[in-house]
Formats: structure tokens, sequence, C-alpha cells
């Protein structure tokens, strides 16, 4: 690293001249010296006190940065990636996701989620029934007031953390820990209306009661031979609201499953078609297992229609990891 430089200004003090001649001032000195570890302070002379020197930078020279504390701390650091991956993982309120006034989040391992509150109000946390509160620990605990309390009994015994902020313009985070899981939640306050609360739906759950067999035999066979742990859950439902609008999609990488109400049976089946890279619709192969469609390919967009003249139609759009649309025509 580069030992910036100083220039002390420091004027010299006249002496006594021969009778009969006025005082002499001597010009201004420039001193160049080496910023080192100590910079010695200017001498006295002739036990008059020195003003204080006047510091300049060098052309080209300036004070230490943080780049200069390590080369970890520079572009593409760990800083970089940190920030990267931190903004990565940030799930933002999204309209299709509210029950009334909750926002419903699809729980994932790492993700990080967005509650934005304000002053005099508490913004709610539910966890999932059943589910133990452990802790709760606040990156703010002095300007934020965290508190936690339950509804129901027995198997439906539901604990939520309670959150206020006491003036607007706040940032922290939460860490909230059960006995099943582990929650990160971002938390901001504004002065625009707070989030009345935030909750979770758990679908790598929902697919292993699947498998188990917990909601009969019919629908456990849309999920035999799926790995758990390769499915993306990175899709958007939007759109109008039929009886029939499907509750979630999601894939395992080579196969789209779309889930409907489990009351799909008894109404009209909407027929499914795929955006292609021309944007056009075309036709594609599912079939219907139980209350789900089983898309034989990926797709970036694919649209429900049902009705002729009052056309019913729900769009399903894979999404990126941050959250934004994936192009046209993508697949993968």
């Amino acid at each position: 690293m580069k030992t910036p430089s100083l220039i002390l200004s420091a004027s010299a003090l006249g002496l006594g001249a021969c009778a009969g001649h006025g005082r002499v001032e001597a010009a201004p000195v420039a001193v160049a010296v080496e910023f080192t570890q100590a910079v010695m302070a200017p001498q006295a002379v002739l036990g008059t006190q020195t003003p204080p020197p006047t510091v300049q930078w060098l052309s080209g020279d300036g004070p230490p940065t943080a780049s200069d504390s390590g080369p970890g701390w520079t572009r593409g650091g760990p800083a970089a990636r940190i920030a990267a991956a931190n903004s990565t993982a940030v799930r933002e309120p999204s309209r299709d996701r509210y029950v009334n006034a909750v926002q419903i989040y699809p729980w994932s391992e790492g993700a990080v989620y967005r509650l934005y509150t304000a002053p005099e109000r508490v913004s709610a946390i539910a966890l999932q029934p059943g589910e133990t509160l452990v802790s709760v620990a606040a990156g703010d605990t002095v300007r934020w007031v965290i508190g936690d309390t339950t509804s129901g009994t027995g198997a439906e015994r539901r604990s939520h953390v309670l959150v206020k902020p006491s003036a607007v313009g706040l940032r922290t985070n939460l860490v909230i820990t059960t006995d099943r899981r582990v929650y990160h939640v971002e938390v901001e306050s504004d002065a625009r209306p707070a989030m009345t609360g935030i909750s979770w739906t758990y679908p790598a759950e929902a697919l292993l009661a699947l498998r188990r067999g917990d909601v009969g035999a019919a629908a456990a066979t849309v999920a035999a031979g799926i790995a758990v742990e390769a499915l993306d859950f990175g899709y958007r439902i939007e759109g109008d609201d039929p009886p029939w609008r499907p509750i979630r999609a999601f894939d395992d990488g080579q196969q789209v499953y779309i889930q409907f109400p489990a009351d799909l049976a008894q109404s009209e089946a909407p027929p499914l078609f795929v955006s292609g890279a021309s944007g056009q619709s075309e036709l594609v192969n599912y079939r219907l297992r139980g209350h789900y469609y089983v898309v034989d390919r990926l797709f970036a967009a694919a649209e429900l229609r049902l009705g002729e003249r009052r056309q019913q139609v729900v769009r399903i759009v894979r999404m990126d990891v941050d959250g934004s649309r994936r192009r046209r025509g993508s697949s993968t």
C-alpha cells in the first residue's frame, strides 16, 4: 500500500536584524514529510509557539480507505459475495400470497423473509400449528419491542412472535428458532401502512405427507419417485380467481406438478397451454393424478383457460431465485 504524503506549511519566525533595519520576516517554508507511524510535531523557534500545520494530501494520495484493510474486502471478495447471497435470499411480500391481511410465504431453508412494520402498530409472525417456540434473537433490542404469545390448544396450539418498532426508519433482523426449523426475518419500520402479519406454508412437508399416504393413495402416486431435495417451488400463480385456481406449482427438474383444490374432480378441469419462445400458446402433454396436473416438461409460463365468452385465465409463471420473472421462452 502506497504511503501517503503530507505537506506541512509553517512560517519561520524572523530573527532580529541590525540596528536601523526593520524586522525581517522569512518566507514561508514548505516541508515535505513522509507519513509514518508517528509524525513529529513542528519545533518551536526561539521559544515562540508555532501554529498548527495545515494538512494537505498530495495529488493522487489520500487517507486510508476500507479497501486498504486487506485483500478480502476488495470488489469480488467476501464482502461482495456476502452481500450478493443475502440479497438473493430475501423474499419480499407478493400480492398473490396474501390471505386477507396476512402474507403467506413458502418456507425454505436459508431464505430471509421481509416484514414491514410501523410505529404504534404490532405485526405478528405466526409459526406452524403444533410448532414449539424455543427462542427469539433480535439484532436491536433497544428500539424494537419483541414479544410472543400463543393461540389455540392441543395440536392446533400456535406460537406468535409480536414485533413493534419505536420509530420510523429502523432496520434489524430476527432469528426465530423452534423445535422444527429456524426462521430468518428482516424487519423494517416505515411511515407507510404496516404488514398485519406473516406466516408460512411448508411445501416439502406437504409432499412428504403425500409420500406417506396421509391424504390418500390416489394423491400419493403423484409423489412416487420424487427426490424432495430436488424440488423447485419457484412458481407464481396469478390472474383470475376461479374455484379451480391452483394452490401451488413445483417441479423436480423434469416435470412440473400443478396442485389444485381437493374438489377439482367435482368441477370442470381447465385445459393447460404453455407459452412458447415466440409467445404463442402451445399444447403440452400432461395428465391428471388426483388433484394434480403432471406436465411432462418444464416451462417458463403457462395458462389455464376455461370458458368462452367470459373466459377465466390463470397464469403459472416460473420465477428466478430473486423473484423476477424468467424471460419468455426460457425453460431452465
